[in-house]
């Protein structure tokens, strides 16, 4: 008896332990409100950080032409689940409008709701993390200046375990590092503002990168191309290996027109993009065509073989 009552003390213990550091290790990280020192945001740049990170290419309101009325509910399906993209218009009772700069810089630097729970990373802070806090800063004062939105998305449609948000914490302790973009010295500015676009508010590699099956970037092949995530078609290897024969005008023009060398034009999610990167400034454009030609060559997973419809 007293060696079962043992084993039973010793289990409960692991298991109190197991649910302890559970919790630690899952706690929402937050920016306090006192590291915003005030400042004036910078409209111009808050319109390229805007189309940079291509906000609106999620959060336009699906079957409207104004891609800056941002009510959301555009439908991601993703082999955890359907995500709906909420509102993040001016609206205070159903978008962002009650929100202050730290809740902003929270949500996309650190993945954290004004509540304190976690976003899934269908929302790419993996990538945005890398960010400048001002140019985060100058995003929310320019998304204050466009129109209010009335209306909440439908509720995220993910199954168990992934419904559970507080599981999201351990995928960011395993594929978050908080770490802002840095610039390398031994490259032109050109090429540093080239790789902050690609890296960062643009966030390429969330598309352009095959994942494990946790949904993290499998980090070997990052651009490598893989199965779309949204679960239809191929995602191309925009390394060296998928671009070889694209010159930087090429891919300068690709972004701006949708146009390939070939002829084709970009469709799906692509096109999508192409109207966020058809407004940033040709010498951006120019900037993420030059980081793009100097990627090394990586072998992404095997593609399928084409159908009559591709």
């Amino acid at each position: 008896m007293t060696v079962r009552k043992s084993i039973v003390r010793g289990a409960l213990a692991i298991a109190i332990i197991g649910v302890a550091a559970f919790w630690w290790l899952t706690i929402p990280a937050r920016l306090p409100a006192g590291e915003l020192p005030p400042r004036s945001p910078d409209l111009a740049n808050g319109q390229t950080v805007f189309n940079a990170g291509g906000c609106a290419s999620c959060h336009a309101t699906p079957g409207q032409s104004d891609r800056t009325k941002l009510g959301g509910g555009l439908a991601i399906p993703s082999p955890f689940g359907t995500f709906h993209v909420p509102n993040i218009s001016p609206d205070p009772a159903d978008g962002i409008g009650g929100w202050n700069e730290a809740d902003f810089a929270t949500a996309v630097l650190k993945g954290t709701s004004p509540e304190g729970t976690h976003y899934y990373p269908a929302f790419p802070y993996g990538s945005y993390q890398r960010a400048r806090l001002d140019d985060v800063r100058d995003l929310f004062g320019y998304l204050k200046t466009l129109p209010a939105v009335a209306g909440r998305a439908p509720g995220h449609e993910l199954p168990f375990p992934f419904n559970i948000r507080r599981g999201v914490g351990i995928w960011k302790a395993l594929f978050l590092d908080g770490k802002p973009f840095t610039p390398d010295p031994a490259q032109s500015a050109q090429w540093n503002r080239g790789a902050y676009l690609v890296n960062g508010l643009g966030h390429c590699a969330e598309c352009h990168s095959p994942r494990n099956f946790l949904g993290g970037i499998v980090a070997a092949q990052r651009f490598a191309g893989g199965p779309n995530p949204e679960g239809q078609g191929f995602v191309p290897n925009i390394t060296q290996k998928g671009l070889a024969d694209w010159s930087d005008k090429d891919i300068g023009y690709f972004l701006e027109t949708g146009q390939t060398p070939e002829g084709d034009t970009a469709g799906g999610s692509m096109a999508r993009v192409i109207r966020n990167t058809s407004q940033l400034s040709a010498e951006d454009r120019a900037a993420m065509a030059v980081y793009l030609k100097s990627l090394p060559p990586v072998d992404g997973p095997p593609r399928p073989p084409r159908t009559k419809k591709e």
